[in-house]
């Protein structure tokens, strides 16, 4: 007969999560974050007081932005670890959905654990509920399923023995990888049920690494013998994978230039002779000169997106194949690619072998030094008694002369995240980009997130003031938690990134700098963060803030530094065409001007994808 543990829907779920356990030993749920409301806080809140000397609770102050703080550090963990979040039903859970759609994007393991309504029904309608006149079984968490790689509704007592261990197999599969939400009925969470002691035996969670098929792999390694000048593209799965060394000597052994996309960045050093930055809109001026030239592209754990490949017309030579190495068939077979299905680190250990000594030398050398020089030119300090605010150029130039082999640079949407990519010479491991679904408000979360994942780390989260506004509250949690990070906080009264963007499609400049539409609010941003317990000041120019960033590193708080920009210059440097759909008449000559642009590098697309 086998044995039972009489326990709570609840308690079952947390007693079982503390026990799953990753192959060097550690919890791989490492915490839950929690805001509790009536739909968890008798049932998942008891739970994780009851529990709370095996598994860590973390109160937040918003739902979305605790989810934001559990994506980084999973991604900082590079998928081996991962976090929960619960939160109560209603407004409690649909906050999380944006947060839950930007993990699905960037395929990161986060468990959702939702407040949902009564399953029994009798105290319909409860508070907070979303009623269906036409379906008696939706609730508000339904919003979820567009945006979960895995969900499920738990009724009842044991449905957790099925929903647990599938939630925990899809967030540790590297093929399938995703946020899993449970929409737990309220009333369900509190319910007894005989558990098989079984069920709590300890378990460790493999993370595969698929082989390749043999064909393919003998395809792919064919068209890198026949090629002339090929480039590798690099992902995010090339990190994810563990495959930063291989990748490296693989380039190295072959020749092969690399370029990284917004994931990737960072898995080579910038100062490696073959890493020539990024492709694509965001892209640097050798990389961008590498991938019009290249007849052979290799994708490594990418999903060849839209700003990689300039909305495809960066790799325009005549004849160009394209080989995409990844983990899921669905990404690997994107825009007709030869697919290579597999584990990035394992692929290229494979390719290695079947290349042998093979090496190219079609690339130019001097284009990565010249373009090495154009960033120095365009983030120098200004001048002296210079009286105009600097540029976001300027202002990444600073960080980068005081940044430590240890320094992460981190950013998620506005003008940075672009200025970054192609201007900011990562360290090996030194960078963190949220790109896959560019978030507005992810970026504090975020580098408490990283640092909690890496407290080895500097952690410099670059954030605008547009993106500051829409989610800073997490800075209460790091002062509170004593979690240091810097925070540079570049004011140029508005969105900037998108007036430009709106400047480029022949609109006029309206609704997004504050100068251009109904309000100027006077935000004394300082004084704003210091109210939270942040350290934080303004930076009188460019010289100051490279000392602030320095000071910042004996704090054990956040620190925020203030520094007011130009909001009008772009990267000075690199970049490429966009497709942003300009409207087709009803409009002034600048508007004739950018659809006469538009048409002109439209009529360069790939129409397959």
């Amino acid at each position: 007969m086998t044995n039972t543990i009489k326990l709570t829907a609840a308690q079952a779920m947390v007693k079982w999560l503390s026990v799953q356990m990753t192959e060097e030993g550690e919890r791989f749920i490492e915490g839950v974050w929690a805001i509790f409301g009536h739909g968890n806080v008798a049932g998942i809140g008891e739970a994780l007081h009851r529990y709370r000397d095996d598994i860590l609770t973390w109160r937040g102050q918003n739902e979305q932005t605790m989810a934001h703080a559990a994506i980084a550090y999973a991604k900082t963990k590079r998928r081996r670890k991962a976090m929960a979040i619960t939160s109560s039903i209603g407004p409690g859970s649909t906050n999380m959905v944006t947060a839950c759609g930007l993990a699905h994007v960037n395929r990161l393991p986060v468990l959702m654990i939702c407040g949902d309504v009564f399953a029994n029904r009798r105290p319909d309608p409860v508070l907070q509920q979303i009623e269906d006149f036409d379906d008696g079984t939706v609730s508000a968490n339904d919003c979820f399923r567009p945006v979960a790689r895995y969900f499920d509704r738990i009724s009842r007592p044991e449905h957790l023995l099925t929903a647990l261990p599938r939630a925990m197999a899809m967030m540790t599969d590297p093929q399938n990888c995703g946020p899993a939400v449970l929409a737990f009925c309220q009333d369900v969470q509190a319910e007894e049920f005989d558990y098989p002691e079984d069920f709590f035996t300890p378990h460790t969670w493999r993370i595969r690494r698929p082989e390749p098929d043999p064909r393919e792999l003998a395809d792919v390694a064919r068209m890198i013998a026949e090629a002339e000048c090929p480039v590798i593209v690099s992902g995010g799965g090339v990190l994810y994978s563990g495959a930063d060394e291989i990748l490296r000597t693989f380039a190295e052994t072959h020749n092969i230039p690399v370029l990284e996309t917004q994931a990737g960045k960072g898995g080579i050093a910038a100062s490696h002779k073959l890493n020539f930055g990024s492709p694509g809109v965001t892209g640097s001026g050798c990389g961008n000169e590498l991938a019009a030239k290249a007849d052979l592209v290799i994708g490594v754990g990418t999903r060849f997106q839209d700003f990689t490949t300039g909305s495809w017309t960066v790799f325009g030579r005549e004849g160009r194949k394209l080989v995409s190495i990844n983990l899921h068939p669905y990404d690997a077979s994107k825009h007709l690619a030869t697919p290579l299905v597999s584990d990035a680190k394992v692929a290229l250990e494979k390719l290695t072998a079947a290349l042998g000594a093979l090496r190219f030398d079609a690339h130019d050398p001097s284009a990565r030094e010249d373009w090495i020089a154009e960033v120095g030119r365009v983030t120098a300090a200004p001048e002296p008694d210079t009286n105009a605010s600097p540029t976001d150029a300027q202002v990444i130039g600073a960080v980068q002369r005081v940044a430590q082999d240890t320094t992460v640079a981190m950013c998620a949407a506005g003008t940075m995240p672009g200025a970054l990519q192609v201007l900011w010479q990562a360290a090996h491991g030194g960078y963190h980009m949220e790109y896959g679904y560019s978030c507005m408000g992810y970026e504090v979360a975020g580098a408490m997130g990283i640092k909690l994942a890496a407290p080895e780390k500097e952690v410099i989260c670059f954030v605008g003031d547009g993106s500051y506004m829409m989610a800073n509250s997490e800075l209460a949690t790091a002062a509170a938690r004593k979690v240091p990070f810097t925070v540079v906080l570049t004011d140029n009264a508005g969105y900037g990134c998108i007036n430009r963007l709106q400047i480029e499609c022949g609109g006029a400049e309206f609704n997004n700098m504050y100068k251009d539409s109904d309000v100027w609010p006077k935000i004394d941003f300082v004084a704003h963060a210091a109210s939270m317990g942040a350290h934080a000041e303004k930076a009188a120019d460019i010289a100051d803030l490279e000392r602030k960033i320095v000071e910042a590193r004996s704090r054990d708080v956040p620190s925020v530094i203030l520094i007011e920009t130009d909001a009008v210059p772009g990267t000075g440097a690199g970049g490429h065409w966009w497709d942003v759909a300009v409207p087709q008449t009803g409009g002034p000559d600048r508007l004739d001007d950018a659809r006469g642009r538009y048409n002109a590098n439209a009529a360069l697309q790939r129409t397959f994808n």
